[in-house]
């Protein structure tokens, strides 16, 4: 159950940069739920329709690839010119896949960094001059690879370490101004792409599963609320901030040591 007012976002227009499938619908939907005018992009202008009618509440798609700087200011430009001053804008554009660095194609490494690490730049920077200041809240959505290191992830990991830099540099360079940015960083997340790869086993489920402190998956609606407190006024005062939202999954393996020695 949420612990956020109907109404919480009255009047707020969010914009949510890959927010056509995934954790990024899963937070337009909340974000709309409670009031804020949504608008959604992405790559495929289709998808971008389909999701905004699944949001619905008057939601808004586009179609926009993140490394396009000038296509991303000219969506931006649009939903400013339809509903005002931007006070919510999520940067959450991602690729992955799993590859040994010694497999990995150069183009393959540049295409993660270019989605994850550039496309959030481009997504904040495109959306700078349409935002309300003060009063602007603006949410990278990372990764635990950015701080841990992770075998066959080098492209991520790079990227998102680029990430986590991004959120702490903008946040003191536009704090002046009233605009605050912040991060959330989700653990294993059911009912997302990511982890019907990672995870499509029962087996291969309970064993990742025992290795996180709360011992389950996170869901999509959890992550959501954590990207509506980053936006409300409860955290007026919050800003360079990375929240973990993990189930204290990148607190490391979480089994009993008698367990790990057992295997």
């Amino acid at each position: 159950m949420s612990a956020f007012k109907d109404g919480l976002l009255n009047g707020k227009v969010a914009f949510i940069a890959g927010g056509t499938s995934g954790i990024n619908l899963g937070i337009a939907k909340r974000m709309a739920e409670l009031g804020a005018k949504v608008a959604v992009a992405g790559r495929d202008p289709e998808k971008a329709q389909r999701a905004a009618a699944e949001i619905g509440q008057g939601a808004a798609g586009y179609s926009t690839d993140v490394r396009d700087y000038a296509a991303t200011r000219a969506v931006i430009e649009q939903i400013h010119t339809a509903w005002g001053p931007l006070d919510i804008v999520v940067a959450g554009a991602a690729g992955n896949f799993l590859a040994p660095a010694a497999g990995l194609s150069a183009n393959g490494f540049k295409t993660v960094v270019d989605i994850d690490l550039l496309g959030t730049f481009n997504t904040f920077r495109a959306s700078y001059d349409m935002l309300r200041k003060p009063g602007a809240s603006l949410i990278a959505i990372t990764a635990g690879q950015a701080v841990n290191p992770t075998m066959m992830q080098i492209h991520a990991c790079a990227a998102k370490a680029g990430v986590n830099q991004v959120i702490r540099v903008l946040a003191m360079e536009w704090g002046p101004e009233g605009v605050r940015v912040n991060g959330i960083s989700p653990g294993p997340i059911a009912g997302t792409e990511g982890m019907a790869r990672l995870a499509p086993t029962e087996e291969i489920t309970k064993s990742i599963t025992g290795r996180i402190a709360l011992r389950r998956f996170g869901e999509i609606n959890e992550v959501a609320e954590s990207a509506v407190f980053l936006s409300s006024d409860s955290a007026a005062y919050v800003t360079g901030l990375i929240l973990d939202c993990d189930g204290g999954s990148q607190l490391g393996d979480a089994r009993n040591p008698m367990d790990r020695a057992a295997g």
